[in-house]
């Protein structure tokens, strides 16, 4: 979840292209240059900077989702998602500053198309946690940007880790009384839709300049859930206390990792910050138990590392 965020991507296991993408608020950010081997030691401590910017950043992903669903009962996690798609498009809107009126037909599809795929995402996931709780659904979700990377390798070892990745899934969905197959479905709706955004980013990226493709889908998709902000005001006023829960879900969950992805590809190597992405899940899974007392067993502690581990293979293993 980064969606926004924008949900945007975007580096871990999503393919580099060129020309650069937008930067969305799915950390869908550019892959920058390696600064150069044999880090000097003004290198080491930017990489130090960038590491500690990585982990600042997953956790601040995944708490802000989490502090969100304490809004669930408020709310409903369509409320939630509504403020937080208002607050990823100021943000980007502020960065991105699109001029909208130069934008033509061939321009406007891959942007509305994101709009539409960058709000779906986010509820969809957010229903998910409200169901199956944040670590089964941003593991989940996580299929998505790695079905992208497994399915344009061709390596054996790519196949060894499409097959980890499977069991894990197989595991986590198996039979069982207290299984709740709605919100896995879900899971699997943001994660579809997670990789959509991927492509979709790489096509707004080739035809809009800088960031604003990704500014002007954000903005769109903060107005299609305006009818839903206006509805909940009016038939159930929400309390101060679950706004302020959307709000700081929005600002942790997409103003933030926005801004430290940008900060952190400049300081280290893509591969290595797409390692790190990869164990977004387990921190879901930490954030969910320690800040929701949502337990999981070692069934589903295992299905989430089978996840991480088919990710980082892949990754490890690549040829940059």
């Amino acid at each position: 979840m980064r969606a926004t965020p924008a949900p945007g991507t975007t580096a871990s296991v999503r393919p580099t292209v060129t020309p650069r993408p937008a930067v969305s608020p799915r950390r869908a950010a550019p892959d920058l240059p390696d600064p150069g081997p044999g880090p000097t030691p003004t290198g080491r401590s930017q990489r130090l900077a960038g590491v500690a910017t990585m982990i600042g950043s997953g956790l601040s992903t995944q708490t802000g989702a989490a502090i969100g669903s304490l809004a669930f009962p408020v709310l409903g996690p369509v409320g939630v998602v509504a403020v937080r798609q208002y607050v990823a498009a100021v943000a980007l809107l502020a960065v991105g500053r699109p001029r909208l009126r130069t934008f033509t037909w061939w321009q406007w599809r891959p942007v509305l198309l994101l709009a539409l795929v960058f709000g779906t995402m986010n509820l969809s996931l957010y229903s998910a946690i409200d169901r199956i709780g944040l670590g089964l659904a941003v593991t989940l979700e996580f299929l998505g940007p790695l079905a992208i990377a497994l399915c344009a390798a061709r390596r054996r070892v790519d196949i060894c880790a499409a097959v980890v990745a499977a069991a894990g899934v197989v595991t986590l969905m198996r039979p069982q009384p207290s299984t709740d197959y709605a919100g896995m479905a879900l899971g699997l709706l943001a994660a579809a839709c997670w990789a959509s955004y991927i492509l979709l980013n790489r096509t707004v990226g080739q035809r809009v300049p800088g960031a604003q493709g990704s500014a002007a889908a954000s903005g769109l998709s903060a107005l299609m859930f305006l009818p839903v902000g206006v509805v909940l005001v009016l038939q159930h006023p929400p309390t101060a206390e679950a706004v302020g829960y959307a709000v700081a879900a929005g600002v942790l969950s997409s103003a933030v990792p926005y801004l430290a992805d940008m900060f952190t590809l400049r300081r280290v190597p893509a591969q290595a910050f797409g390692l790190f992405m990869s164990v977004n899940p387990v921190l879901a899974a930490v954030v969910g138990w320690i800040g929701l007392g949502q337990n999981l067993g070692w069934t589903e502690w295992a299905s989430i590392g089978a996840i991480v581990a088919a990710n980082s293979l892949s990754i490890v293993t690549r040829r940059t």
